[in-house]
């Protein structure tokens, strides 16, 4: 059973930065994908950003620019690191894994004031 713990949320003023973290139950060296989604108040859920084994990132065009995916697999861990924070990525992050089937942490708050 994969288990994904996200942790670094919290509440930060708008420019302002947080890191999140996503520390995995399974070596993620044999993970092609892993990745950060988001879900708003009263939105669907959204891609925020990919990276692949091979270290190939995709980024929604909101993030752009602003937030860096990486993962480190010695420490089974995807990072999250967001700056020039906006009011609009207030939202609950989830961490995703694609091994076989898709797999879900169970998110962590970011709040942004402005």
């Amino acid at each position: 059973q994969v288990q994904l713990v996200e942790s670094g949320g919290g509440l930060v003023q708008a420019g302002g930065s947080l890191r999140l973290s996503c520390a995995a139950s399974i070596m993620i060296f044999q993970v092609n994908t892993m990745g950060w989604y988001r879900q708003g108040p009263g939105k669907q859920r959204e891609l925020g950003a990919t990276i692949t084994s091979g270290g190939s990132t995709n980024y929604a065009d909101s993030v752009k620019g602003r937030f860096t995916i990486s993962r480190d697999n010695a420490k089974n861990t995807v990072y999250l690191q967001m700056n020039s924070l906006k009011p609009e990525d207030t939202a609950v992050y989830y961490c995703y894994c694609d091994l076989a089937r898709g797999y879900w942490g169970q998110g962590t708050q970011v709040t942004v004031s402005s």
